[in-house]
């Protein structure tokens, strides 16, 4: 039996090995990019220009005209488009590879309180799903526990790497709280309804959690001995470091959560789902708490609310002035992250401007994530993390990338999927 593990584990890793794909070498050759519309990020639009980038960074951004044989190497972009790489914020990719295998699942946590969970460590960046985001422009990820009340700690990876430390942007730059939910499973054995709201469980649940954060705040002022290393893992929380990300949909969620952590102490928040959040903007903005929207394409949450809602939600957000970018969750998330220009794209076609859903997820992503200092935006002494389209990259008709670049390096556009796009569409060219 022990030589059958043995033989599977070694087959496993053997596929896995030839599946890799190499990460890009880095930037020796300056670049300068020609002729492209330039969607900078910020809302703003340059056309015919030309941008240059030198050991991994935007170093010029000026007309056509004034680059030409100034740099190493240049890309002729004439009637394409040049975007900021998109950040998906809220993910998992990375973390689970194959739901049904669990030895490639790095998401199952035992436990309730686990703010010592770091995501980081477990990030596999030879991931299959991982390259299949680069195609769509996505080239940056806040990778996220799913597990327990405190579920652990988020870091932002780029997405070409050899292992986690080089895949490393920002390490441990949030801590997540998943708040309880005011309804539970229905017993139909029973006769009650699939869904019962439980005030009881509810209280109870949130109690539970304020004790903890309680003790943990006492155990650090008094530093006690031993350490509690989960306690521990709750210190830049407590000292304003490290942004909280309050996972909840339904309105009583959201303000319960936002009232319990500011008794807390605690303010740096992030409210991610925010279902009913336009029932709570006065709270939201006079908080200056920023919002991770869940995607678009799904129904409303109750029977008697606008079935387009989700699809609003954007324009509604944004217009109040919050900071407001796109999560891809669900239960199919891993492979739909991939999605994520489209899911700009569809608030773009519910009212927000088209600029602004780029922003949505560049920029404003960037922002709430605490790396816009190095992403987000087309400016010089950022990172040259950026890619090049035939067309618009937020309709999936022309997102067509010839060119993508992670810190200046030239990545590559093929995944499995394009190679069996291209084995099978030779096949049937043969059969002809």
């Amino acid at each position: 039996m022990k030589n059958i593990q043995f033989l599977l584990c070694l087959l496993s890793t053997t596929i896995s090995l030839l599946g890799q794909q190499t990460p890009a070498e880095q930037q020796t050759t300056s670049i300068v990019i020609h002729g492209a519309t330039l969607h900078i990020g910020d809302g703003t639009v340059l056309t015919d220009n030309s941008l240059a980038i030198q050991d991994g960074k935007i170093v010029e951004i000026a007309p056509a005209d004034r680059l030409v044989n100034t740099y190493e190497k240049t890309i002729n972009a004439e009637g394409q488009h040049l975007y900021p790489g998109f950040i998906a914020a809220n993910s998992t990719v990375g973390m689970v590879e194959i739901d049904a295998v669990r030895p490639t699942n790095d998401l199952n946590e035992i436990g309730t309180f686990l703010p010592n969970i770091r995501t980081l460590i477990a990030y596999n960046a030879e991931s299959k799903v991982v390259e299949s985001l680069r195609p769509n422009g996505i080239l940056t990820a806040q990778v996220v526990p799913t597990r327990g009340r405190i579920a652990g700690s988020s870091s932002i990876v780029q997405l070409d790497a050899w292992n986690w430390e080089d895949a490393a942007i920002k390490a441990d730059e949030g801590m997540h709280i998943y708040w309880p939910r005011t309804y539970r499973r229905g017993n139909q054995s029973k006769g009650e309804d699939p869904l019962v709201y439980d005030q009881k469980q509810y209280d109870e649940n949130i109690a539970k959690l304020d004790a903890y954060l309680s003790q943990a705040k006492a155990s650090l002022k008094r530093k006690a001995i031993p350490k509690n290393i989960a306690f521990s893992a709750l210190e830049q929380v407590f000292s304003g470091k490290q942004t909280v990300y309050l996972h909840a949909k339904e309105k009583r969620q959201i303000l319960d959560g936002i009232a319990l952590l500011g008794a807390q102490g605690i303010e740096k928040i992030v409210l991610v789902g925010g279902d009913d959040a336009h029932l709570v903007l006065p709270t939201l903005k006079k908080k200056d708490i920023a919002v991770i929207l869940s995607r678009p394409h799904r129904l409303p949450n109750t029977v008697d609310q606008d079935i387009k809602l989700p699809f609003k939600m954007g324009k509604i957000l944004l217009d109040e002035g919050l900071t407001v970018t796109i999560d891809v969750s669900g239960r199919m998330e891993r492979m739909n992250t991939r999605n994520l220009p489209f899911y700009a794209g569809t608030f773009a076609a519910y009212g927000v401007e088209k600029e602004k859903a780029v922003q949505m997820i560049t920029l404003n992503a960037a922002k709430i994530l605490g790396i816009d200092n190095r992403l987000g935006s087309l400016a010089v002494g950022k990172d040259a993390t950026l890619f090049i389209s035939a067309g618009d990259a937020l309709d999936m008709r022309t997102n067509q990338l010839s060119h993508a670049f992670i810190e200046g390096r030239s990545v590559s556009m093929e995944t499995h999927q394009t190679t069996l796009w291209k084995r099978y569409t030779n096949k049937f060219d043969q059969q002809k």
